[in-house]
């Protein structure tokens, strides 16, 4: 079941933290989470899962950033969130989806006790200008059913504050 924004509001402070939260960002069964202002891209033309990959810093100024097709960018949300109780899942806002901007390629769904900043793995069918701090995505939330561990301090993501490249090499050590 999701959560419904009410239920969501209701829970701030308890099962679920958004630092900062801004009651204005709550849907009807979501919450609206903004783009922060660093984005880092792989500065390697072929990516090997085996290593770990190099990536440039960018900050994405107040006027905006030019994103061209064909790159991934890995961008990160402005908020901080976490949850002991529900299962996060990310998705874009459809009013970006419709500018042609992909902002998740492959991973939306949390595990129940992350706690960090969300990486966005962006890749736009177009040229496309983005600004920093927009509401570039929605965060929703399942409940879960059954007994479960939450999702380990020492994890490959846990507690991220800047957007996270691949960490798939560790994997292979």
């Amino acid at each position: 079941m999701i959560l419904s924004g009410k239920e969501i509001s209701r829970e701030i402070g308890e099962s679920i933290i958004i630092d900062p939260f801004e009651p204005s960002q709550i849907n009807p069964n979501s919450y609206n989470l903004r783009l922060d202002n660093t984005l880092y891209v792989y500065t390697s033309d072929v990516l090997d899962m085996r290593k770990e990959e190099p990536v440039k810093k960018m900050t994405i100024p107040e006027g905006g950033f030019l994103l061209e097709p064909n790159t991934l960018y890995l961008g990160q949300t402005y908020e901080h969130t976490e949850t002991k109780r529900y299962v996060p899942m990310l998705e874009g806002r459809s009013s970006i989806g419709r500018l042609g901007l992909f902002i998740h390629v492959s991973a939306g769904f949390g595990d129940v006790g992350f706690s960090g900043k969300w990486t966005l793995e962006m890749y736009c069918v177009k040229p496309l200008k983005i600004y920093p701090f927009v509401k570039i995505c929605q965060i929703f939330y399942h409940t879960i059913q059954g007994s479960y561990e939450l999702y380990d301090n020492t994890g490959k993501y846990q507690h991220s504050q800047d957007p996270s490249p691949s960490k798939l090499f560790q994997e292979f050590l």
